[in-house]
């Protein structure tokens, strides 16, 4: 019997399966975490990565890199590539960006709200190409004009407030083509920083706007209570994509039913883990989505939501 032959029997012999090349028995994998904003990466992300068999501390670690300001974001990029991760994941399309043009071999799984075939960071959605794959969980701004359509079918003029310096309402083609066929005209507001939101309704009005359309930005999150808040306050309908927009005294929020994303990034996380090209991992997108209505909002502004739209909410808010 051959050596090898030997070493293998005895291992079957004490109970211990021999060790494969995908295990890499011993090796603790850095996966690179990259974002704006000091959210660290929540329990079910963890959760669900112990689940396909990784444990922080114990299999990977997470070099966390968060930018005060957005033009810090190259920076920490290149210091994740210097470090030699394995892997960089990245919220929002400024960090995604930022981890793209630090690298094109480290593979870089993102969420993110804008369109990536849109804004150029992958081919398409069925095959991104490059080192680049992800979750696209913003991509239904039309579909928001619709319900708020349904929900106001007078509104011939809506505010799309948008991140500066991206040219307010042109960076949605899927969002202008639904606004002419509803007879909508979409009027962007760029913002700046978290301030700018209150004027937002205010400037709102002046355009003459019906409503305003809040769209799913990575950096607005941390402040759509204070959004919905400023939205009742000027007594203008609006729409978000977070039932806490709707919570916070907006007229309505649509969007997907919350983390359902965490545990398909964990999936392409340990896809490429186990030696899949991001290039081939499909980008993957919502599948369930909620629609919150704050009927309180809606009396208050003296407006009547048609049944059909009541009928199809997850919750009304009294």
């Amino acid at each position: 019997m051959t050596r090898p032959a030997v070493i293998l029997l005895f291992a079957v012999m004490i109970g211990v399966a021999p060790l494969t090349v995908e295990g890499q028995a011993g090796k603790v994998y850095r996966i690179g975490d990259l974002r704006e904003d000091a959210a660290p990466l929540s329990e079910p992300f963890l959760n669900a990565m112990r689940e396909l068999g990784w444990v922080e501390d114990q299999n990977f670690k997470i070099e966390r890199r968060t930018a005060d300001r957005r033009d810090q974001l190259r920076t920490l990029a290149a210091e994740l590539v210097r470090l030699k991760v394995d892997i960089i994941l990245t919220i929002g399309t400024p960090a995604t960006r930022a981890a793209k043009e630090a690298t094109k071999t480290i593979p870089i799984v993102f969420t993110l709200a804008a369109d990536p075939v849109e804004t150029g960071l992958v081919a398409s959605f069925a095959r991104p190409g490059g080192n680049l794959t992800g979750f696209a969980v913003g991509l239904y701004d039309a579909k928001f004009l619709e319900v708020l359509k349904e929900a106001l079918p007078g509104v011939s003029r809506v505010v799309y407030p948008a991140p500066a310096p991206i040219a307010p309402g042109t960076s949605r083609a899927s969002l202008n083509a639904t606004a002419r066929v509803l007879g909508v005209e979409i009027k962007g507001i760029a913002v700046h920083e978290p301030r700018d939101f209150d004027r937002v309704f205010v400037a709102a009005k002046r355009l003459g706007g019906g409503a305003v359309l809040v769209p799913n930005v990575a950096w607005f999150r941390p402040h759509l209570e204070r959004i919905g808040a400023a939205a009742a306050k000027s007594r203008l309908p609006a729409i978000s994509y977070d039932r806490r927009f709707a919570e916070s005294g907006g007229l309505l929020s649509y969007g997907p039913t919350p983390l359902q994303n965490v545990p398909r990034l964990a999936a392409q996380i340990d896809k490429i883990l186990k030696g899949a090209k991001p290039a081939d991992l499909p980008i993957e997108q919502p599948t369930k989505f909620e629609l919150v209505i704050n009927l309180k909002s809606a009396k208050t502004l003296g407006l009547t939501i048609p049944q059909s739209l009541l009928v199809r909410a997850d919750e009304i808010i009294q």
